[in-house]
């Protein structure tokens, strides 16, 4: 069943706590010139989660501090895993999209794909690969909680099936007035597994707003499955391409030899035996 992450923006403090267990779980290297909280933080090669501090007007139209945690959404449908042809990147069945080192070639490709934004790309290593946020696949394979989910003393993070946190955000939202009623990734892009529950509206936090509610692959597939059809129609014009080529080469080659022979029989004093080399 697929997993998923439902995040209460309201109760988050921007502690930072999850960025930090995501950097120890993952053995990333803490830089202080990529800060991982605050107004300026932002995702990094070495920042695979990150709490961002935003100051905003709440219902009473007072300023108020939010604070959003980024990470990978792990989209139901990743544009990322149809956009890579060498399955570096793949969707495990309990919803976590993962990248595996060993199978990328550097195209990059998915993070052009990518509606979000998320992977980064090790451009200061001299041999670099993507990175992203992976859930902690290990752990939620094992039965347990992402590094970041583990950590929260808020509770600004809970961890389950998709689509009972799906229905504990719509029960929120109903009982609480604050909250706005909309819960961001149910369905962004086809629906992530990571989704939010905000008392102010998203676009004022920095989300994307008025992204298609269809998955991305839906549209690249049509293209796709048409791609044996392209690569056979393309393989026989080159094909008869070169046949036209190499025949119109032998006719030039008959047509030149026709005409030194007929300059030979005019002229056969200035030719004298060489008709016979030219013909050659």
């Amino acid at each position: 069943m697929s997993k998923g992450v439902l995040i209460d923006l309201t109760k988050c403090i921007g502690c930072g706590s999850c960025a930090v267990a995501c950097k120890m779980w993952n053995k990333l290297e803490f830089n202080n010139c990529e800060p991982y909280t605050g107004p300026d933080a932002k995702l990094h090669d070495l920042n695979w989660t990150v709490v961002s501090l935003h100051t905003v007007d709440d219902s009473r139209k007072e300023p108020v501090w939010r604070y959003v945690k980024q990470q990978c959404f792990h989209c139901q449908e990743p544009a990322c895993v149809s956009a890579c042809f060498s399955r570096a990147l793949e969707r495990n069945a309990d919803g976590a999209v993962i990248y595996y080192p060993s199978l990328c070639v550097g195209c990059r490709y998915c993070m052009i794909a990518c509606p979000f934004d998320i992977p980064k790309y090790e451009w200061s290593k001299r041999i670099p690969h993507v990175t992203k946020c992976q859930f902690c696949s290990q752990k939620i394979a094992a039965g347990e909680s992402p590094a970041c989910v583990s950590v929260c003393p808020t509770g600004a993070l809970q961890y389950g099936d998709r689509s009972q946190l799906l229905a504990e955000g719509k029960r929120i939202i109903a009982a609480d007035s604050k909250y706005v009623d909309y819960i961001y990734g149910e369905k962004e892009v086809g629906g992530t597994a990571w989704m939010y529950l905000s008392d102010v509206p998203f676009e004022e936090l920095g989300f994307k707003m008025g992204m298609s509610n269809t998955a991305l692959p839906a549209y690249t597939n049509k293209f796709v499955t048409k791609t044996p059809v392209i690569a056979a129609g393309w393989g026989a014009a080159l094909l008869a391409l070169s046949f036209y080529t190499k025949r119109r080469n032998r006719l030039a080659k008959e047509r030149s030899r026709v005409r030194l022979t007929q300059k030979a029989e005019q002229n056969p004093d200035k030719t004298g035996g060489k008709r016979e080399d030219h013909e050659s």
